[in-house]
């Protein structure tokens, strides 16, 4: 089974939702996807979980799917939108000073790509 790990940077919120996209894709042909909020990305999680939200059932199937690995601590702080994140449910991650690891990925036999 291929195992991806799909880091977002970019902060457009388009470019976040092919990223569930592919994510879910991933996922329907039975590889191991995981998505890590990165960087200006983080300010779309709060605006995704609002329910009406365009690409809200989206992210929700995501979420519910167990493909969201989590979002990165110390961006979601730097956005101002950490306590958004954690109402969310979205975990936090923070195992390389405050940012999630990409190594931490490799090391688990993940592809990485980044967005």
């Amino acid at each position: 089974m291929r195992k991806i790990a799909l880091f977002a940077y970019n902060g457009e919120t388009l470019c976040f939702v092919h990223v569930l996209l592919n994510a879910l894709d991933m996922n329907s042909r039975g590889w191991e996807a995981r998505i890590v909020v990165e960087g200006k990305v983080t300010k779309s999680i709060p605006e995704l979980a609002r329910e009406g939200a365009p690409f809200h059932d989206l992210y929700e199937r995501a979420k519910m799917l167990g493909l969201i690995a989590g979002a990165c601590k110390a961006c979601s702080a730097k956005m101002g939108v950490l306590q958004d994140v954690q109402a969310a449910g979205v975990p936090l991650l923070d195992d390389m000073q405050g940012h999630p690891s990409v190594a931490r990925f490799l090391e688990q036999d993940y592809e990485v790509m980044t967005f």
